[in-house]
């Protein structure tokens, strides 16, 4: 993936490292780490840092991690990167050949302060200024990981992480708030947002999928707050979710079939309950013929269909204009001759134009939203469509929901941390003005262990023949769904 820098490599194209170090008009010296290589004088630098560190670290010294003064020191060192490059040719060259000449450069500045340090600490700085240039700077660590499901950053001086299902204050922090909002403002410009203080709230995306939300003062008061939800590397299955104790097997064999016989399914739950994992778990059953359109506020689902129209919505210019809303986005769908919509959250008005879509020959459509039970997300459709200003009798209403929706797969996180899929759960129909479901399998709930980890177990409810029966015949799945039912309720969950 990255080239070998070499000086003599005439495969590698782009500026050489001199042409990045040398700027014109300025004094070259030789540098005694890298004789063959020029970089500017740092003369420049040390007058832009002061002759000396306010508290310069004392020589013999050397610098801790993490302390005050390794922050000070990483900031000349960083005025001084930024003084003694040409970041426009830098910007030409290949990541690791950016990475080397950067670590040429920082090793003289280093060597020109005279700050003693053990080779292991100069190679944390080296690495933590080659991320504040390359990457993503203090949160480069944490992206790397792949135990880490969200990264809260609450201004420059704190940071915490999500592992397990559990909150953790990390000791990570930033040089200080300009440099977070600087962060900020790379990550979304990335997909042609912006966050100032004329539009302070942006939501985007990182090039694996993860979420990110900004708020950026002056809504932010202690300095900008950046959350970012982290996708794993390696995409769950449903067999993982049955691993973790997610599901039961039984259950999972009933989702693969929903998924794979055209189900319009609502993905429903709580804030951080695995919403969006169970979409895209769902959506691996779907056909790989089949022309799937997903609508997101930022691009999110990892499909693996080779059929897939991606959709972003897009926030107003500073001029207030331009803004294209999930709404805008659904109902363009139904002109690109999609077989399935897939909706990353339904939050407002768009909710009536998705459940158009389901009951006008868009079988097989999917979305999420935020609610605690399956009745619950019915509930909230139905005030979704009212507040998108429809004047709808709540009968009419009912009755849409009732014949567009097939499936509410209900998701949680418990108080443990873990992440449960507590309901599947159908919806039949229209008995007078209330809407009837029947759940094929709950989450029971049975105590905690001494370790505070939540015990219980997934049972079957017991229906021998749910409503999308014709639908599962059809499609050739009528036997593996009736073994399912029938062995989940041999085992008595």
């Amino acid at each position: 993936m990255f080239g070998k820098r070499g000086a003599q490599d005439e495969r590698v194209k782009g500026p050489t490292l001199a042409q990045v170090v040398a700027r014109p008009n300025k004094p070259e010296v030789v540098s005694a780490s890298a004789p063959n290589l020029s970089i500017v004088n740092l003369d420049p630098v040390r007058h832009l840092a002061g002759s000396a560190p306010a508290n310069p670290a004392p020589v013999g010294q050397p610098v801790k991690r993490k302390d005050d003064q390794y922050y000070e020191l990483k900031t000349q060192v960083f005025a001084a990167l930024i003084e003694a490059i040409d970041v426009s040719q830098l910007a030409k060259m290949g990541t690791q050949e950016s990475r080397n000449a950067i670590e040429e450069i920082v090793k003289d500045i280093v060597a020109a302060k005279k700050v003693v340090m053990s080779i292991a600490e100069q190679d944390e700085l080296l690495q933590d200024i080659c991320n504040d240039v390359l990457g993503y700077g203090p949160l480069e660590p944490l992206l790397m990981r792949d135990d880490i499901a969200d990264i809260m950053v609450n201004g420059a001086d704190t940071v915490y992480i999500e592992v397990g299902g559990k909150i953790q204050k990390t000791d990570i922090r930033f040089r200080d708030n300009a440099q977070l909002l600087h962060l900020c403002q790379r990550i979304v410009s990335q997909v042609g947002r912006r966050v100032d203080e004329s539009s302070p709230i942006c939501d985007a995306r990182l090039a694996d999928g993860s979420r990110v939300n900004v708020i950026a003062p002056p809504l932010a008061i202690d300095g900008p707050t950046l959350t970012i939800r982290k996708f794993k590397k390696d995409k769950l299955t449903l067999d993982q979710l049955v691993r973790f104790g997610s599901i039961t097997q039984e259950g999972a064999d009933v989702l693969q079939i929903i998924g794979r016989v055209r189900c319009n399914v609502i993905v429903s739950g709580g804030t951080g309950s695995g919403k969006t994992t169970l979409l895209n778990c769902l959506t691996r059953y779907i056909e790989p013929g089949e022309r799937i359109v997903t609508c997101e506020d930022a691009a999110e689902l990892q499909l693996q269909q080779p059929h897939v129209v991606r959709l972003e919505t897009r926030p107003p210019n500073i001029e207030g204009e331009g803004q294209v809303t999930m709404r805008d986005l659904v109902k363009n769908c139904l002109r690109m001759r999609p077989e399935r919509i897939i909706v990353g959250e339904v939050r407002g008005a768009e909710a009536f134009d998705l459940l158009q879509a389901m009951n006008t020959g868009h079988d097989g459509s999917m979305g999420t939203l935020h609610a605690n039970s399956p009745r619950e997300a019915l509930s909230r459709i139905e005030s979704m469509i009212t507040m998108g200003g429809y004047s709808l009798p709540s009968k009419t209403i009912r009755e849409m929901i009732a014949s567009s929706v097939d499936v509410i797969v209900q998701a949680a996180r418990l108080r443990d941390g873990s992440r449960r899929i507590t309901h599947i759960t159908e919806v039949l129909g229209l008995e007078g003005d209330v809407i009837i479901t029947q759940d094929l399998f709950v989450y029971d709930m049975k105590g905690e262990d001494p370790q505070g980890n939540i015990l219980g177990t997934h049972r079957s409810t017991g229906v021998g023949r749910p409503r999308f029966w014709d639908r599962a015949r059809y499609f050739g799945e009528e036997k593996r769904l009736a073994a399912a039912l029938d062995a989940a309720e041999q085992s008595g969950l």
